[in-house]
């Protein structure tokens, strides 16, 4: 099974998208599956991973896949659920094609698999539409990574996809329900 994880900037994000959607698929059954992160091309930002003329590209390019996911920020977007569930229509006829919007931000994921200082409420983590300003950067000063790949995205998003269980429990709007889309997909492949 190939799977190909659209993020609006995979400079970054593949750090993070690519551990934990690699655990995911083997915690739901499916060990083998071939999970990349599209970087060509490289859409530089929500705007641009929303475009479904870049999306129809994407899905053109890779067509060989089996699952499609694209992962963005919600940033504090209340009506982008509606947006992803529009871009979901458009492309689901044929293939599997997902999307999905992280509370707030995909750095919030990576948060629900680590422990947090002892300071920190998750549901304040949960709440923060600036994670990655408020809660990701500091942490990853904080544990000395800011300077590793991704600032620090490479090393917290490994450590992270080893809990991928609580990241589904912390996570149940978004990273949550997106698991259990993806196991339904799994089961019908």
């Amino acid at each position: 099974m190939k799977v190909l994880l659209i993020p609006e900037d995979a400079r970054r994000d593949k750090y993070i998208l690519k551990p934990l959607f690699s655990r995911l698929f083997k915690a739901i059954g499916s060990p083998h599956a071939s999970v990349r992160v599209c970087e060509d091309p490289l859409l530089g930002g929500v705007g641009e991973a929303l475009k479904t003329a870049r999306l129809a590209e994407i899905v053109q390019r890779y067509r060989e896949t089996n699952i499609f996911i694209l992962c963005v920020d919600r940033d504090g977007n209340t009506g982008r659920r509606q947006q992803l569930d529009q871009i979901e229509a458009e492309f689901g006829d044929g293939q599997a094609f997902l999307a999905e919007n992280a509370w707030e931000e995909i750095e919030t994921w990576v948060l629900a698999g680590l422990d947090l200082p002892k300071d920190w409420r998750w549901r304040d983590v949960r709440a923060e539409v600036h994670v990655k300003e408020t809660y990701f950067e500091p942490l990853a000063v904080q544990r000395g990574l800011s300077n590793d790949l991704g600032g620090g995205r490479k090393r917290l998003g490994e450590e992270a996809s080893r809990r991928v269980a609580d990241v589904r429990r912390k996570c149940p709007e978004d990273f949550g329900a997106l698991a259990s889309c993806l196991e339904a997909v799994v089961r019908a492949v």
